[in-house]
């Protein structure tokens, strides 16, 4: 898709920006919003109340929503940890910035939106969870979990070595962030802080706080608890990420973490081992087994977003109290979607729905109409265009994503995309998730399993759970071929070539 000069110019007159050009400047420096980037790990949509959740209640998050918009149909380019973190850095797909899989380490030296928003006169700061294996690069300032960092008393790495910090890491994170805004960035020019949130990945221990919450609650199972994997490809029977077979005890919280202090040891036993004591007890097998599996993940992992939201609600407080809301844009977003029990399956990586989708909720004062809600297909590639047209920066051209900004500011947007790019990389790899490829539009959805030499088609409408692909149905086949010369057209836009394996 072409950027129109002539549409950026009005945006960016519209916005009252000015070019880069204008860095230099001090009094337009001065007018540029803050950005802060709140990034979540694992939080799928369907625990985010905003988007229609029933199990979860996330008020602060929702705040973002009410103030701010909402984007329903945002996705991952490739649905896994440390490669989505570097597309959101770079604006590329994961076969261009070099991390398709948990394993690389990111190249530092390459371009990265902070370094582009240093360059015109932005503090950055980087804290929380890096998980790319280098160190970060483009910040004033960092300070970052050791790889994915425990969920209680972790190791901080800085520019001057690692540190210990003894508490909730959720809150930790949250402290640190406030801290730099509060006391360490220099208040006349404008910053970027990426608070990036261990919480709430595997294995969702909750904070002090939160222990006890659902303790009553019996959470509603999705229908498809008890998938049978009947009428798609082969990987979907084949994948090790079941909550019936591939839980570890420590999931279930049938044994407690193994760095907590005599005092967070003390308040973990006592939330869970009556409860532990009355599993144990009542000798569950079969489904039942599974249903208790399900209901005491589900907890956790709700328990684990409770003291997430909350700390949403400390960086919103802070922005009120010291004036800073008003010039100062929120972004809130996580890394890729969660199953949560949809199919029986935890963990993420496939192209389904609840894999892809990211919640993606941007507030910013008087600039974006309150309760907007967007059903545009955008995806993190997206995202580091968006920021750098936030600051006023011009986008490189190599960026591989489009900036977000046209569509904030209500403009006429019949040119954006009606299709996205996926591509999952890790195989052989934990949780046996085959490799592949696909294109999704609003309606349809094309999965192309290259090792295996399957494919899959579904039809969203018809089929919003992906339970039967309808590939060799004719009614589809002029769809199908549609949709196999926009994957082509993708791939040339994207120079992702068909891999061979």
């Amino acid at each position: 898709m072409k950027r129109s000069l002539i549409a950026c110019s009005v945006l960016v007159s519209s916005l009252q920006f000015e070019s880069t050009a204008l860095a230099s400047n001090q009094q337009v420096k001065d007018e540029r919003p803050n950005i802060i980037f709140i990034f979540a790990d694992d939080h799928a949509t369907q625990a985010v109340s905003a988007y229609g959740s029933e199990i979860a209640n996330t008020p602060n998050i929702d705040r973002l929503a009410q103030e701010g918009a909402l984007f329903r149909n945002c996705f991952a380019t490739n649905a896994i940890c440390a490669p989505s973190r570097a597309v959101v850095l770079t604006g590329k797909h994961s076969h261009m910035n070099g991390v398709m899989t948990n394993a690389e380490v990111f190249d530092g030296s390459q371009q990265t939106f902070p370094k582009l928003l240093q360059q015109v006169g932005y503090q950055t700061a980087m804290i929380g969870k890096w998980h790319l294996k280098s160190d970060p690069t483009g910040f004033h300032h960092w300070e970052v979990l050791r790889g994915q960092g425990p969920y209680y008393n972790p190791q901080m790495m800085t520019s001057d070595g690692v540190h210990k910090i003894t508490g909730y890491t959720t809150d930790i994170i949250t402290d640190l962030s406030l801290d730099w805004m509060e006391d360490q960035r220099e208040s006349g020019q404008p910053f970027l802080l990426m608070c990036q949130h261990k919480a709430p990945h595997r294995n969702w221990q909750p904070g002090p706080e939160h222990l006890n919450d659902l303790d009553e609650m019996e959470i509603q199972e999705p229908p498809t608890l008890f998938d049978d994997y009947a009428g798609r490809a082969s990987g979907a029977a084949n994948q090790e990420m079941t909550i019936a077979r591939h839980f570890f005890p420590s999931d279930v919280k049938l044994e407690p973490p193994g760095n907590l202090t005599p005092e967070q040891l003390a308040r973990w036993n006592e939330a869970y081992e009556s409860k532990n004591e009355a599993f144990r007890q009542a000798d569950l097998q079969g489904d039942d087994l599974t249903r208790w599996r399900y209901q005491r993940y589900l907890k956790d992992y709700l328990r684990t977003v409770a003291s997430l939201d909350d700390n949403v609600g400390r960086i919103l407080e802070y922005l009120d109290k010291t004036g800073l809301a008003e010039k100062t844009v929120v972004i809130y977003s996580s890394d890729q979607g969660f199953f949560l029990g949809e199919h029986g399956w935890y963990d993420k990586r496939w192209m389904y729905e609840e894999s892809a989708r990211m919640p993606l909720l941007v507030r910013w004062p008087s600039k974006v109409q309150p309760g907007k809600k967007f059903d545009h297909l955008v995806q993190n590639l997206d995202f580091a265009p968006t920021f750098l047209e936030l600051a006023g920066v011009s986008i490189p051209a190599d960026m591989q994503g489009e900036s977000l900004l046209p569509l904030l500011a209500g403009e006429q947007t019949e040119s954006w995309r009606n299709s996205i790019y996926y591509h999952y990389y890790e195989f052989p790899g934990v949780h046996a998730v085959p490799r592949h490829f696909g294109v999704r539009t609003d309606r349809y959805k094309l999965i192309r399993y290259y090792q295996l030499d399957e494919w899959e088609f579904f039809d969203l409408k018809n089929d919003p759970d992906e339970l039967k692909s309808v590939y060799d149905d004719s009614e589809y086949a002029p769809v199908i071929e549609e949709l196999k010369h926009e994957l082509i057209r993708l791939q040339g836009l994207y120079v992702d070539p068909q891999p061979k394996e």
